[in-house]
């Protein structure tokens, strides 16, 4: 029997991810949002598959950051607290996974990106033109079961920032997520966290898995993708976020994310574009 658990204390975008039915393995539900919405934090017992074919979202979730291009995905098992925020005008597409259909068995509260394949974006599509209010049929249950192996197999993706739970590290982190561009050394930052640069280095090192340097590095190549999106150029980005140069700004983009930036954004540009050509259902 369908339930449709509504009474929640947390903000919910969409009822979809309250729905308990094993029947409808996966809901579909549609938006669009202006550029600097907000979806304040809140969790539901469905996961969720969200992606914008067009736009860059920003999600975070247990002090980490991940930065979603429409070339990906998040995935955010259920019950993990999350929120979101649209870094430009985005059309959104979720799949909401009933919890009945285990898959991507990630650490609890772990989100990731995923890579989308071109077959994975065909099945959104497919699956958001369903009627997923009547029953579900042989052919749509079918369709849904593709769907679900197809989301277990997506690559992951390094579009994740790290973060902690230490109030020093934190201090210093929400500056210089604010701030991608300060160019100042740890031991002219360490006065913004009340600790010394030792004790930073090791606190990065402990909660971040990674060093201050590279955790910075990480930084500006998510803000450089945000930047991307917005229409700047590689030599303006690389100068704005303190690079030595345009190609020194290019290589690092190309060590970390396998290509250079320009073939980045083309890459996910052609995807929506192929979306759009499809023919999506208007936002909900």
């Amino acid at each position: 029997m369908t339930k449709d658990v509504a009474d929640t204390p947390n903000y919910v975008p969409s009822g979809k991810g309250f729905v308990d039915d094993p029947a409808r393995p996966i809901l579909v539900y549609a938006r669009t949002r202006a550029a600097g919405a907000t979806i304040p934090p809140h969790r539901h017992p469905r996961s969720q598959l969200l992606w914008a074919w067009q736009g860059v979202l920003r999600v975070t979730s247990a002090g980490c950051v991940w930065i979603v291009p429409p070339s990906h995905a998040v995935w955010i098992p259920g019950g993990t607290l999350h929120d979101v925020v649209t870094e430009t005008d985005v059309e959104i597409r979720n799949l909401y996974v009933d919890p009945s259909c285990p898959i991507r068995a990630e650490p609890e509260g772990q989100c990731s990106v995923l890579l989308l394949t071109p077959f994975m974006r065909e099945l959104i599509l497919r699956l958001g033109g369903a009627d997923m209010r009547a029953p579900f049929d042989a052919p749509l249950r079918r369709l849904c079961a593709v769907a679900l192996d197809e989301i277990e197999a997506l690559e992951e993706a390094p579009l994740n920032l790290p973060g902690g739970q230490d109030p020093r590290l934190l201090r210093l982190t929400r500056h210089l997520r604010g701030h991608p561009e300060d160019p100042r050394h740890l031991n002219q930052l360490a006065a913004i966290a009340g600790a010394s640069p030792r004790t930073l280095e090791r606190l990065f090192r402990r909660e971040t898995g990674l060093t201050f340097r590279q955790w910075r590095s990480r930084l500006k190549l998510l803000a450089a993708i945000e930047l991307l999106s917005r229409g700047q150029s590689s030599t303006a980005i690389a100068w704005s976020l303190g690079y030595r140069s345009p190609s020194a700004f290019v290589a690092a983009f190309r060590q970390h994310f396998g290509r250079a930036p320009q073939a980045f954004l083309h890459s996910w540009q052609q995807g929506a574009a192929g979306s759009a050509r499809i023919g999506l259902p208007a936002g909900e």
